[in-house]
Protein backbone atom coordinates (compact mmCIF):
# COMPACT_ATOMS: atom_id res chain seq x y z
CA UNK A 1 0.00 0.00 0.00
CA UNK A 2 1.37 3.28 -0.73
CA UNK A 3 2.17 5.65 1.85
CA UNK A 4 -0.13 8.76 2.10
CA UNK A 5 1.99 11.89 1.75
CA UNK A 6 2.09 14.48 4.64
CA UNK A 7 1.68 17.96 4.47
CA UNK A 8 4.07 20.33 4.36
CA UNK A 9 4.01 22.83 7.13
CA UNK A 10 6.65 25.86 7.26
CA UNK A 11 7.05 26.86 11.00
CA UNK A 12 8.12 30.72 11.29
CA UNK A 13 9.99 31.88 14.58
CA UNK A 14 9.60 34.92 16.06
CA UNK A 15 11.17 35.07 19.37
CA UNK A 16 8.80 34.83 22.70
CA UNK A 17 8.61 32.75 25.69
CA UNK A 18 7.84 29.67 23.81
CA UNK A 19 11.70 30.50 22.91
CA UNK A 20 12.25 31.59 26.54
CA UNK A 21 14.70 30.46 29.30
CA UNK A 22 14.31 30.50 32.76
CA UNK A 23 17.15 30.54 35.54
CA UNK A 24 15.63 27.43 36.54
CA UNK A 25 12.60 24.94 36.12
CA UNK A 26 10.66 26.58 38.56
CA UNK A 27 11.08 30.23 37.27
CA UNK A 28 8.22 31.25 35.44
CA UNK A 29 8.35 34.86 35.74
CA UNK A 30 11.68 37.52 34.77
CA UNK A 31 12.86 34.86 32.01
CA UNK A 32 14.75 35.51 29.03
CA UNK A 33 12.50 35.57 26.24
CA UNK A 34 13.46 34.85 22.26
CA UNK A 35 16.48 32.83 23.12
CA UNK A 36 16.11 29.34 21.82
CA UNK A 37 16.06 28.65 17.76
CA UNK A 38 13.49 27.38 15.49
CA UNK A 39 15.76 24.39 15.56
CA UNK A 40 15.37 23.90 19.28
CA UNK A 41 11.77 24.03 19.16
CA UNK A 42 11.34 21.79 16.64
CA UNK A 43 13.81 19.25 17.96
CA UNK A 44 11.70 19.94 21.92
CA UNK A 45 8.66 17.82 19.77
CA UNK A 46 10.19 15.36 17.88
CA UNK A 47 6.28 13.70 16.83
CA UNK A 48 5.22 16.62 14.66
CA UNK A 49 7.22 14.94 11.92
CA UNK A 50 4.59 12.21 12.53
CA UNK A 51 1.97 14.75 11.57
CA UNK A 52 3.55 16.93 8.73
CA UNK A 53 6.92 17.39 6.68
CA UNK A 54 7.99 20.43 8.79
CA UNK A 55 10.95 23.22 8.20
CA UNK A 56 11.79 25.77 10.01
CA UNK A 57 13.03 29.78 9.17
CA UNK A 58 13.77 32.15 11.70
CA UNK A 59 11.99 35.85 11.54
CA UNK A 60 12.91 37.02 14.81
CA UNK A 61 14.12 36.31 18.16
CA UNK A 62 13.05 38.73 20.18
CA UNK A 63 10.05 39.65 23.14
CA UNK A 64 7.02 40.09 21.43
CA UNK A 65 6.69 43.66 23.88
CA UNK A 66 9.49 44.17 20.86
CA UNK A 67 7.46 44.08 17.45
CA UNK A 68 7.72 46.52 15.31
CA UNK A 69 6.36 47.30 12.16
CA UNK A 70 9.01 46.45 10.11
CA UNK A 71 8.75 42.40 11.27
CA UNK A 72 4.88 42.54 10.30
CA UNK A 73 5.85 43.92 6.68
CA UNK A 74 8.18 41.22 6.82
CA UNK A 75 6.18 38.42 8.08
CA UNK A 76 3.37 39.21 5.76
CA UNK A 77 5.87 39.10 2.83
CA UNK A 78 7.07 35.60 3.56
CA UNK A 79 3.65 34.08 4.79
CA UNK A 80 2.37 34.98 1.22
CA UNK A 81 5.76 33.91 -0.87
CA UNK A 82 5.54 30.49 1.13
CA UNK A 83 1.50 30.16 0.63
CA UNK A 84 1.94 31.02 -3.25
CA UNK A 85 4.04 27.79 -3.99
CA UNK A 86 2.63 24.31 -4.26
CA UNK A 87 4.78 23.44 -1.71
CA UNK A 88 3.68 24.33 1.12
CA UNK A 89 0.13 23.60 3.28
CA UNK A 90 0.34 25.68 5.94
CA UNK A 91 2.48 27.82 8.35
CA UNK A 92 2.46 27.99 11.75
CA UNK A 93 4.36 30.96 13.86
CA UNK A 94 5.75 30.95 16.68
CA UNK A 95 5.63 34.37 18.81
CA UNK A 96 5.68 35.56 22.22
CA UNK A 97 2.23 36.32 23.93
CA UNK A 98 2.01 40.24 24.55
CA UNK A 99 1.49 41.16 21.63
CA UNK A 100 0.40 38.09 19.41
CA UNK A 101 -2.84 39.17 19.10
CA UNK A 102 -2.14 41.82 17.07
CA UNK A 103 0.36 40.57 14.91
CA UNK A 104 -2.20 37.84 13.97
CA UNK A 105 -4.84 40.49 12.93
CA UNK A 106 -2.26 42.10 11.08
CA UNK A 107 -1.99 38.94 8.76
CA UNK A 108 -5.16 38.09 9.04
CA UNK A 109 -5.98 41.26 7.29
CA UNK A 110 -3.13 40.79 5.27
CA UNK A 111 -2.22 37.35 4.38
CA UNK A 112 -3.55 35.96 0.79
CA UNK A 113 -4.30 32.30 0.64
CA UNK A 114 -7.06 30.13 2.30
CA UNK A 115 -4.53 27.85 3.51
CA UNK A 116 -3.98 27.51 7.29
CA UNK A 117 -1.85 30.08 9.34
CA UNK A 118 -1.69 29.43 12.85
CA UNK A 119 -0.35 31.66 15.39
CA UNK A 120 1.07 29.68 18.88
CA UNK A 121 3.08 30.95 22.13
CA UNK A 122 3.65 29.87 25.55
CA UNK A 123 2.70 31.65 28.58
CA UNK A 124 5.80 29.77 30.39
CA UNK A 125 9.52 29.62 29.17
CA UNK A 126 10.91 26.71 27.61
CA UNK A 127 12.68 25.53 30.30
CA UNK A 128 10.11 25.92 33.15
CA UNK A 129 8.80 22.73 35.04
CA UNK A 130 5.52 21.85 32.35
CA UNK A 131 6.10 24.20 30.20
CA UNK A 132 3.39 24.40 27.53
CA UNK A 133 5.06 26.03 24.57
CA UNK A 134 6.08 22.17 23.44
CA UNK A 135 1.94 21.08 23.16
CA UNK A 136 1.45 24.74 21.93
CA UNK A 137 3.51 24.00 19.07
CA UNK A 138 2.82 20.45 18.39
CA UNK A 139 -1.18 21.50 18.02
CA UNK A 140 -0.25 24.25 15.92
CA UNK A 141 1.35 21.48 13.03
CA UNK A 142 -1.81 19.71 13.47
CA UNK A 143 -4.08 22.41 12.65
CA UNK A 144 -2.24 23.80 10.10
CA UNK A 145 -1.75 20.35 8.57
CA UNK A 146 -5.43 19.67 8.87
CA UNK A 147 -7.70 20.53 5.96
CA UNK A 148 -10.54 21.55 7.88
CA UNK A 149 -8.21 24.93 9.03
CA UNK A 150 -8.59 26.14 5.43
CA UNK A 151 -10.77 29.16 4.86
CA UNK A 152 -11.03 30.61 8.55
CA UNK A 153 -7.76 33.03 8.48
CA UNK A 154 -4.98 33.06 10.90
CA UNK A 155 -5.82 31.23 13.62
CA UNK A 156 -4.59 31.67 17.71
CA UNK A 157 -3.97 27.89 18.82
CA UNK A 158 -3.34 27.74 22.34
CA UNK A 159 -4.29 25.64 25.52
CA UNK A 160 -6.18 23.03 23.24
CA UNK A 161 -8.20 26.03 22.03
CA UNK A 162 -8.72 28.08 18.74
CA UNK A 163 -10.08 31.25 17.96
CA UNK A 164 -10.05 33.57 15.50
CA UNK A 165 -7.45 36.25 14.91
CA UNK A 166 -10.36 38.79 15.04
CA UNK A 167 -11.92 37.84 17.75
CA UNK A 168 -9.13 36.38 20.50
CA UNK A 169 -7.34 38.29 23.08
CA UNK A 170 -4.60 37.57 25.72
CA UNK A 171 -7.11 38.27 29.04
CA UNK A 172 -4.57 37.29 31.79
CA UNK A 173 -1.45 38.50 32.20
CA UNK A 174 0.23 34.81 32.92
CA UNK A 175 -2.17 31.66 33.08
CA UNK A 176 -1.70 29.13 30.59
CA UNK A 177 -5.35 29.69 29.33
CA UNK A 178 -4.60 33.46 28.92
CA UNK A 179 -6.15 33.63 25.62
CA UNK A 180 -10.27 33.62 25.05
CA UNK A 181 -12.94 35.11 23.01
CA UNK A 182 -14.97 35.95 25.42
CA UNK A 183 -18.68 36.87 23.50
CA UNK A 184 -17.55 35.69 20.23
CA UNK A 185 -16.73 32.11 21.31
CA UNK A 186 -13.98 29.86 20.17
CA UNK A 187 -13.93 28.52 16.96
CA UNK A 188 -13.27 25.30 18.50
CA UNK A 189 -10.62 22.76 20.14
CA UNK A 190 -7.37 20.78 19.70
CA UNK A 191 -8.34 17.15 20.95
CA UNK A 192 -5.20 14.55 20.79
CA UNK A 193 -4.11 16.51 17.62
CA UNK A 194 -7.63 16.81 15.84
CA UNK A 195 -9.02 20.08 15.39
CA UNK A 196 -12.70 20.00 16.07
CA UNK A 197 -14.63 23.41 14.72
CA UNK A 198 -17.92 24.14 15.32
CA UNK A 199 -17.91 28.39 14.30
CA UNK A 200 -16.80 30.27 11.42
CA UNK A 201 -16.10 34.59 11.65
CA UNK A 202 -18.31 36.14 9.45
CA UNK A 203 -15.76 38.95 8.85
CA UNK A 204 -13.86 39.88 6.16
CA UNK A 205 -10.09 38.46 5.80
CA UNK A 206 -7.17 36.96 3.79
CA UNK A 207 -8.21 36.29 0.20
CA UNK A 208 -11.61 38.75 0.86
CA UNK A 209 -9.70 41.31 2.23
CA UNK A 210 -8.81 44.63 0.42
CA UNK A 211 -5.60 45.15 1.93
CA UNK A 212 -1.92 44.25 0.17
CA UNK A 213 1.09 45.15 2.10
CA UNK A 214 3.30 43.95 -1.22
CA UNK A 215 5.02 47.25 -1.92
CA UNK A 216 4.81 48.92 1.37
CA UNK A 217 7.61 49.53 3.53
CA UNK A 218 6.65 51.57 6.17
CA UNK A 219 2.70 51.67 8.08
CA UNK A 220 1.22 54.97 9.16
CA UNK A 221 2.09 56.20 12.57
CA UNK A 222 -1.13 55.40 14.82
CA UNK A 223 -1.46 56.09 18.50
CA UNK A 224 -3.35 54.57 21.35
CA UNK A 225 -4.50 57.15 24.21
CA UNK A 226 -6.44 55.67 27.23
CA UNK A 227 -9.25 57.15 28.73
CA UNK A 228 -8.54 58.28 33.25
CA UNK A 229 -10.85 60.56 35.14
CA UNK A 230 -9.23 63.54 35.03
CA UNK A 231 -7.88 63.42 31.54
CA UNK A 232 -6.06 66.01 29.91
CA UNK A 233 -5.28 67.06 25.62
CA UNK A 234 -1.53 66.56 26.57
CA UNK A 235 -0.98 63.42 24.99
CA UNK A 236 -3.19 64.11 21.99
CA UNK A 237 -1.14 67.32 21.10
CA UNK A 238 2.07 65.36 21.52
CA UNK A 239 0.59 62.56 19.44
CA UNK A 240 0.08 65.18 16.74
CA UNK A 241 3.19 67.26 16.88
CA UNK A 242 5.16 63.78 16.55
CA UNK A 243 3.47 63.25 13.65
CA UNK A 244 0.45 60.79 14.02
CA UNK A 245 -1.89 60.23 11.45
CA UNK A 246 -4.60 58.63 13.56
CA UNK A 247 -5.46 58.04 16.92
CA UNK A 248 -7.30 55.11 18.74
CA UNK A 249 -9.16 56.65 21.56
CA UNK A 250 -9.56 53.85 24.32
CA UNK A 251 -12.83 55.66 25.94
CA UNK A 252 -14.73 54.67 29.15
CA UNK A 253 -17.67 52.48 28.62
CA UNK A 254 -19.23 52.63 25.33
CA UNK A 255 -16.08 55.28 24.19
CA UNK A 256 -16.93 57.86 26.73
CA UNK A 257 -14.43 60.72 26.37
CA UNK A 258 -13.41 63.56 29.07
CA UNK A 259 -14.41 66.73 27.87
CA UNK A 260 -10.92 68.04 27.49
CA UNK A 261 -9.90 65.16 25.85
CA UNK A 262 -12.58 65.87 23.15
CA UNK A 263 -11.51 69.36 22.69
CA UNK A 264 -8.01 67.65 21.68
CA UNK A 265 -9.49 65.11 19.62
CA UNK A 266 -11.47 67.81 17.84
CA UNK A 267 -8.73 69.86 16.80
CA UNK A 268 -6.55 66.90 15.95
CA UNK A 269 -9.30 65.98 13.50
CA UNK A 270 -9.77 69.43 11.94
CA UNK A 271 -5.63 68.52 11.13
CA UNK A 272 -6.69 65.58 9.24
CA UNK A 273 -5.66 63.03 12.24
CA UNK A 274 -8.24 59.84 11.60
CA UNK A 275 -9.79 59.87 15.37
CA UNK A 276 -11.09 56.30 15.81
CA UNK A 277 -13.68 55.75 18.99
CA UNK A 278 -12.63 52.25 20.97
CA UNK A 279 -13.28 50.97 24.62
CA UNK A 280 -10.90 50.45 27.46
CA UNK A 281 -13.48 47.83 28.63
CA UNK A 282 -12.63 45.15 26.28
CA UNK A 283 -16.14 43.46 25.46
CA UNK A 284 -18.86 45.10 23.85
CA UNK A 285 -19.72 47.38 20.87
CA UNK A 286 -18.57 51.06 20.79
CA UNK A 287 -21.44 52.75 18.82
CA UNK A 288 -21.62 55.87 16.17
CA UNK A 289 -23.17 58.78 18.74
CA UNK A 290 -24.66 62.33 16.64
CA UNK A 291 -21.90 64.15 19.18
CA UNK A 292 -19.08 61.55 17.30
CA UNK A 293 -20.18 62.05 13.60
CA UNK A 294 -20.29 65.74 13.85
CA UNK A 295 -16.57 65.59 14.71
CA UNK A 296 -15.97 63.20 12.08
CA UNK A 297 -14.80 60.69 15.09
CA UNK A 298 -14.80 56.74 13.92
CA UNK A 299 -16.51 54.14 15.92
CA UNK A 300 -14.75 50.86 16.39
CA UNK A 301 -17.39 48.61 16.29
CA UNK A 302 -16.12 45.12 18.75
CA UNK A 303 -12.62 45.70 18.22
CA UNK A 304 -10.39 46.13 21.22
CA UNK A 305 -8.04 49.36 20.84
CA UNK A 306 -4.91 47.17 19.82
CA UNK A 307 -6.68 45.58 17.03
CA UNK A 308 -8.43 48.97 16.11
CA UNK A 309 -4.70 50.21 15.51
CA UNK A 310 -4.19 47.73 13.00
CA UNK A 311 -6.85 48.11 11.26
CA UNK A 312 -6.41 51.86 11.09
CA UNK A 313 -2.83 51.49 10.03
CA UNK A 314 -3.86 49.25 7.21
CA UNK A 315 -6.63 51.39 6.37
CA UNK A 316 -4.75 54.60 6.32
CA UNK A 317 -2.21 53.28 3.69
CA UNK A 318 -5.49 53.00 1.19
CA UNK A 319 -7.09 56.36 2.01
CA UNK A 320 -7.81 58.93 4.75
CA UNK A 321 -11.52 59.52 4.14
CA UNK A 322 -13.42 58.76 7.72
CA UNK A 323 -16.13 57.51 5.78
CA UNK A 324 -14.51 54.59 4.17
CA UNK A 325 -13.01 53.80 6.88
CA UNK A 326 -15.82 53.50 8.99
CA UNK A 327 -16.59 51.28 6.05
CA UNK A 328 -13.90 48.70 6.45
CA UNK A 329 -14.70 49.04 10.60
CA UNK A 330 -17.67 47.31 9.91
CA UNK A 331 -16.88 44.46 7.62
CA UNK A 332 -13.10 43.58 9.01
Amino acid sequence: MKKEKLPRITILAVGGTIAGKGANITQTTQYEAGVLTIESLIDAVPDVYSLAEVNGYQIANIPSFAITDEVWLQLARKVNELLWQPHCDGVVITHGTDTLEETAYFLHLTVKSEKPVVMVGALRPATSLSADGPLNLYNGVALAASNIARGHGVLISLNGRIGSARDTSKLHTTATDAFASPEAGLLGYMLDNKPHFYYKSLRRHTVDSEFDVTGISQLPRVDILYAHSQDTRDLIDAAVNAGTAGVVHAGTGNGGIFPLTRQGLQDASKQGVVIVSTSRIGNGMVTTKPIDMKSHFLASDNLNPQKARVLLQLALTKTNQTTEIQRMFQIY
